[in-house]
Protein backbone atom coordinates (compact mmCIF):
# COMPACT_ATOMS: atom_id res chain seq x y z
CA UNK A 1 0.00 0.00 0.00
CA UNK A 2 1.51 3.30 -0.21
CA UNK A 3 2.17 5.68 2.36
CA UNK A 4 -0.41 8.63 0.95
CA UNK A 5 -3.30 5.82 0.95
CA UNK A 6 -2.32 4.93 4.64
CA UNK A 7 -2.18 8.67 5.63
CA UNK A 8 -5.81 9.19 3.73
CA UNK A 9 -6.83 5.77 6.30
CA UNK A 10 -5.47 7.01 9.08
CA UNK A 11 -7.57 10.51 8.92
CA UNK A 12 -10.53 8.44 8.35
CA UNK A 13 -9.51 6.49 11.36
CA UNK A 14 -9.63 9.49 13.59
CA UNK A 15 -13.06 10.82 11.97
CA UNK A 16 -14.32 7.37 12.35
CA UNK A 17 -13.48 7.44 16.02
CA UNK A 18 -14.32 10.86 16.55
CA UNK A 19 -18.19 10.16 14.95
CA UNK A 20 -18.36 7.07 17.75
CA UNK A 21 -17.15 9.29 20.66
CA UNK A 22 -19.23 11.76 19.80
CA UNK A 23 -22.59 9.50 19.53
CA UNK A 24 -21.10 7.84 22.84
CA UNK A 25 -21.13 10.95 24.58
CA UNK A 26 -23.14 10.99 27.72
CA UNK A 27 -22.48 14.65 28.16
CA UNK A 28 -22.49 17.37 26.00
CA UNK A 29 -22.49 15.36 22.81
CA UNK A 30 -22.29 17.16 19.37
CA UNK A 31 -24.41 15.11 17.47
CA UNK A 32 -23.62 17.58 14.55
CA UNK A 33 -20.12 16.76 14.61
CA UNK A 34 -20.88 13.11 15.12
CA UNK A 35 -22.52 13.50 11.80
CA UNK A 36 -19.59 15.58 10.02
CA UNK A 37 -17.23 13.19 10.99
CA UNK A 38 -18.85 9.94 9.55
CA UNK A 39 -18.97 11.90 6.50
CA UNK A 40 -15.41 12.60 6.74
CA UNK A 41 -14.47 9.29 7.59
CA UNK A 42 -16.26 7.83 4.37
CA UNK A 43 -14.95 11.10 1.92
CA UNK A 44 -11.27 9.67 3.33
CA UNK A 45 -11.59 6.00 2.71
CA UNK A 46 -12.86 6.85 -0.89
CA UNK A 47 -10.00 9.06 -1.12
CA UNK A 48 -7.71 6.27 -0.18
CA UNK A 49 -9.34 3.68 -2.57
CA UNK A 50 -8.70 6.62 -5.49
CA UNK A 51 -5.28 7.06 -4.53
CA UNK A 52 -4.48 3.33 -4.17
CA UNK A 53 -5.64 3.27 -7.84
CA UNK A 54 -3.80 6.28 -9.25
CA UNK A 55 -7.26 7.81 -9.86
CA UNK A 56 -6.65 11.56 -9.86
CA UNK A 57 -9.38 13.25 -7.89
CA UNK A 58 -9.85 16.91 -6.92
CA UNK A 59 -10.74 18.69 -3.24
CA UNK A 60 -14.17 18.21 -3.05
CA UNK A 61 -16.74 16.66 -0.47
CA UNK A 62 -19.23 15.28 -2.58
CA UNK A 63 -19.28 11.64 -2.15
CA UNK A 64 -20.88 10.68 -4.82
CA UNK A 65 -18.89 12.35 -7.43
CA UNK A 66 -16.03 10.75 -5.99
CA UNK A 67 -18.03 7.42 -6.32
CA UNK A 68 -18.48 8.24 -10.03
CA UNK A 69 -14.22 8.06 -10.72
CA UNK A 70 -14.44 4.43 -8.64
CA UNK A 71 -17.32 3.01 -10.74
CA UNK A 72 -15.25 2.24 -14.02
CA UNK A 73 -13.08 -0.54 -12.06
CA UNK A 74 -15.95 -1.52 -9.55
CA UNK A 75 -18.99 -0.78 -11.49
CA UNK A 76 -20.63 -2.79 -7.79
CA UNK A 77 -20.18 0.27 -5.93
CA UNK A 78 -23.13 1.70 -7.32
CA UNK A 79 -25.02 0.01 -4.45
CA UNK A 80 -23.36 2.36 -2.41
CA UNK A 81 -24.97 5.73 -3.89
CA UNK A 82 -27.84 6.22 -1.60
CA UNK A 83 -26.14 5.93 1.52
CA UNK A 84 -23.35 8.61 0.03
CA UNK A 85 -26.13 10.90 -0.93
CA UNK A 86 -27.74 10.79 2.80
CA UNK A 87 -24.07 11.28 4.24
CA UNK A 88 -23.54 14.23 1.62
CA UNK A 89 -25.60 16.66 3.98
CA UNK A 90 -23.12 16.52 6.44
CA UNK A 91 -19.97 17.51 4.68
CA UNK A 92 -21.45 21.13 4.34
CA UNK A 93 -24.83 21.98 5.29
CA UNK A 94 -24.94 20.75 9.12
CA UNK A 95 -22.04 22.75 10.01
CA UNK A 96 -24.02 25.99 9.16
CA UNK A 97 -27.00 27.52 11.64
CA UNK A 98 -29.87 26.20 9.99
CA UNK A 99 -29.77 22.44 10.46
CA UNK A 100 -28.80 20.28 13.93
CA UNK A 101 -28.83 16.80 14.35
CA UNK A 102 -30.13 15.09 17.02
CA UNK A 103 -29.06 11.16 18.36
CA UNK A 104 -31.17 9.39 16.19
CA UNK A 105 -29.92 11.15 12.77
CA UNK A 106 -26.43 11.22 14.55
CA UNK A 107 -26.58 6.94 14.93
CA UNK A 108 -27.93 6.80 11.21
CA UNK A 109 -24.74 8.72 9.93
CA UNK A 110 -22.85 6.78 11.91
CA UNK A 111 -24.24 3.16 11.02
CA UNK A 112 -24.09 4.19 7.17
CA UNK A 113 -20.44 4.80 8.05
CA UNK A 114 -19.69 1.91 9.60
CA UNK A 115 -21.41 -0.15 6.80
CA UNK A 116 -19.31 1.99 4.02
CA UNK A 117 -16.03 1.46 5.82
CA UNK A 118 -16.41 -2.12 5.80
CA UNK A 119 -16.82 -2.62 2.46
CA UNK A 120 -13.96 -0.11 1.52
CA UNK A 121 -11.59 -1.66 3.59
CA UNK A 122 -12.55 -4.51 2.01
CA UNK A 123 -12.02 -3.45 -1.27
CA UNK A 124 -8.56 -1.89 0.18
CA UNK A 125 -7.68 -5.37 1.13
CA UNK A 126 -7.72 -4.54 4.76
CA UNK A 127 -9.54 -6.38 7.41
CA UNK A 128 -12.82 -5.39 8.03
CA UNK A 129 -11.93 -3.62 11.20
CA UNK A 130 -15.23 -4.45 12.46
CA UNK A 131 -14.25 -3.80 16.36
CA UNK A 132 -12.75 -0.23 16.65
Amino acid sequence: MKQITQEWLDKGEGDFATALRELRARKSPNYDACCFHAQQCVEKYLKADLQERDIPFDRVHHLTLLLDKLLPVNPMLELLRSDLQSLNQFAVEFRYPGECADKELAGQAVRICKRIRIILRAELGLETGLNP
